[in-house]
């Protein structure tokens, strides 16, 4: 006995040793190839102190989950050159500051999108002490205003900014950054509604290296277009809703210039621009391979020519417009070969004039049809005959294609990659002839009455790569047809079964085996219990999504197993469920939640709903019923909001269960006079004392 613990001891000692032998250098070239499974990089550090420091200098990438954490994380990750603060709303100064302490020279990247309450002096110390940061994101900080814009000036060698909807800016703090970030290739000021024509030509003018230029929704006329068009490097240009720009303002002294090596031109939603201005626009460059007009002037035959300039167009996008029959046979006729074309929700598109198109674009890989209403079969045999090498197909809501017509898609366009059939009229034998597509991986079948279990089946048979499913009200699915889809598709990542009434714990059951899954909805599944959410919870540990509403039958003991195997859950929808406040303190354990939804919750007190927004820290939205805000203490309400949550009140009608001797219908809370919050022994307990009288935290 005792010479085989020997020998196992040795054995160990000898495998230890093999692994210790391999350069820093190699094991990071390990480690490299597990960025992909966090779960995988987290069991390699926890091996021993030598992985877990090896794994803490090879992180570059850190997305913090709270402020609070920030030391400790500095502390460990020391070579990170990437911080997301997507998940942490809370940025404060003193946050900016002790990032700007730790890494100095060696961060490069600092994405601040959905963070909040920092100001100037967190950014100075930013651009100060990290000279080589290079992108920065400040999309809306709706509270920023010019003298903490005109901070990031100090960070020179900053090549990408986003300040997306920072309505406070104006061309004062646009002018600053001109001059002092000369090395910009990206700026994005959407929504930036304080900023004109003089801050976008002063950003023209300084920043001559810019590549991607995005205006949406700026107050801008044609008076800094003549510098835009002076860029000699411009590739992507957006001017979304600009509606200061017209047909009227853009002379052709605008364009003398030229701008020779734009890429891509968005002008959609600029209905003041038809072809004439296009004509215009277009006339600059020839290299244009993306044109986006969606929801502008009507596509008419004139429209159409104007594109004829356009050698290089690979992509339209003509989403909400009017077509004429015109327009789209003269697309048709263009001398090049487009790879992309959308018409979603485009009215007037024909069988006559789709056909013609597609005929004339064969290499067409990606279409949007969606909501084209008018279309039958004829459009599909032209599409399914001509673009045969077609990788996304998406056509929801075309409700005159026959069931018949979908053979021919399987039979033809068989690369296809993402398929969209949500509200047609497909069926078994369609899926059948579908599945053909063995590269598939997004399908969305919602709506879809005529399928069941047996098409369901030829899916799952065929389909290995398939990773989205929608089966949306496709009411006619059972266990039977999951658990085909479960054993055929184990990389399945989402799946949508709300309102598919007849599955039962059996279809989770056979889900719990793909252990990829990262967004389950299952709302309005009458028959699921506890018991099958909690085999979803011990097996599929990267669930992220989850929307159990009016899912009755699930109660406080399907949460106590999120709670302790789905630590990376982030959004969860709890409405109408028997979860009561039990339940809810359990998720407090889940340190990732983010945002959750509780409308009409039976036997919900106001106790248990504050312990939880309480222990919740890391919440950023919370959706709540009207009725319920005069239940809580304001003071707590502020607290919670003062961390960075959003609170949505909504004010919906109360649905009545008809399971129910008492419905589920308003629940009356009982008035409650403090919520004391205390910290002992690194565990929070809560103690709830209802009485009389005002309440208070």
């Amino acid at each position: 006995m005792l010479k085989k613990q020997k020998l196992l001891k040795t054995q160990q000692h000898n495998k230890n040793t093999a692994f210790e032998i391999l350069s820093e250098e190699l094991i990071f070239t390990i480690l490299d190839f597990l960025e992909w499974d966090p779960l995988a990089k987290k069991s390699f550090s926890l091996v021993c102190k030598s992985f877990y420091f090896i794994e803490s200098k090879h992180r570059r990438t850190l997305t913090p989950l709270r402020t609070d954490h920030l030391p400790a994380l500095l502390n460990r990750y020391p070579s990170v050159t990437d911080l997301d603060f997507t998940l942490c709303p809370r940025v404060t100064d003193n946050s900016l500051a002790l990032v700007a302490g730790a890494y100095g020279d060696a961060l490069r990247r600092v994405d601040l999108s959905r963070s909040k309450f920092f100001g100037g002096s967190g950014l100075l110390r930013l651009a100060m002490n990290c000279c080589n940061l290079v992108e920065l994101d400040l999309s809306n900080a709706t509270g920023l205003r010019d003298g903490a814009v005109a901070v990031v000036a100090r960070a020179r060698n900053l090549e990408k900014l986003w300040l997306g909807r920072c309505k406070m800016v104006t061309d004062m703090g646009i002018g600053c950054v001109a001059v002092g970030c000369r090395k910009l290739r990206l700026i994005c000021l959407k929504w930036c509604v304080g900023v004109g024509d003089l801050g976008v030509e002063l950003i023209a003018i300084k920043c001559k290296e810019l590549r991607t230029l995005d205006l949406s929704y700026l107050p801008i006329t044609e008076k800094c277009l003549s510098s835009i068009f002076k860029l000699q490097h411009l590739e992507d240009l957006v001017l979304e809703g600009c509606y200061g720009i017209g047909d009227e303002s853009l002379d052709d002294d605008v364009f003398k210039q030229g701008c020779k090596t734009l890429k891509k031109l968005d002008i959609s939603g600029c209905q003041n621009i038809s072809h004439i201005g296009l004509s215009k626009l277009t006339s600059i460059s020839g290299s244009v391979e993306q044109l986006i007009l969606a929801d502008g002037s009507p596509v008419t035959l004139s429209l159409a020519d104007g594109l004829n300039k356009l050698s290089m167009l690979q992509s339209i996008v003509l989403g909400g417009c009017l077509v004429t029959s015109s327009g789209l046979k003269a697309i048709g006729n263009l001398c090049i070969s487009l790879k992309e074309l959308s018409l979603s929700k485009c009215m007037g598109v024909t069988d006559e004039a789709l056909s013609f198109l597609v005929s004339k674009h064969k290499d067409l890989r990606k279409l949007d049809i969606t909501c084209c209403r008018k279309i039958t079969d004829v459009s599909i045999a032209s599409i399914a005959n001509s673009c045969i090498n077609l990788t996304s197909l998406r056509m929801e809501s075309c409700t005159l294609v026959p069931r018949e017509a979908f053979v021919l898609i399987g039979q033809k366009c068989q690369y296809l990659m993402e398929l969209d059939l949500t509200d047609n009229e497909v069926d078994d034998e369609g899926l059948k002839s579908i599945s053909r597509c063995s590269r598939l991986s997004s399908l969305k079948v919602g709506i879809c009455l005529n399928i069941t279990d047996r098409g369901l089946a030829y899916i799952g048979k065929c389909c290995s790569k398939l990773k989205e499913l929608d089966l949306y009200r496709s009411t006619g699915i059972t266990d039977l047809g999951i658990a085909a889809v479960c054993r055929g598709c184990p990389d399945l990542e989402m799946l949508n079964t709300a309102y598919c009434t007849s599955i039962t714990d059996s279809s989770l059951f056979s889900l719990s085996k793909c252990s990829n899954l990262k967004t389950l909805e299952i709302r309005g599944c009458l028959l699921l219990t506890s018991i099958g959410l909690a085999a979803i919870a011990m097996n599929c540990k990267q669930l992220s999504r989850l929307d159990i509403k009016k899912c009755y039958n699930i109660d406080d003991s399907g949460m106590i197993p999120l709670a302790h195997f789905s630590q990376n859950l982030r959004q969860i929808n709890l409405s109408y469920s028997s979860v009561t406040e039990v339940g809810l303190l359990s998720l407090a354990g889940i340190s990732c939640l983010q945002s959750f939804t509780m409308l009409h919750l039976q036997g919900l007190v106001p106790g248990g709903l504050a312990a939880t927004l309480l222990a919740c820290g890391g919440l950023t939205k919370v959706k709540l019923h009207l009725s319920i805000r005069s239940q809580l203490p304001e003071p707590l309400i502020r607290h919670v909001e003062a961390r960075g949550c959003v609170f949505e009140w909504r004010d919906k009608v109360f649905q009545t269960h008809k399971g129910g001797s008492n419905g589920y219908g308003l629940v009356q809370f009982q008035e409650f006079e403090t919520v004391e919050k205390h910290l002992h022994g690194g565990e929070i307990f809560y103690f709830l004392s209802e009485k009389q009288g005002q309440s208070s935290v």
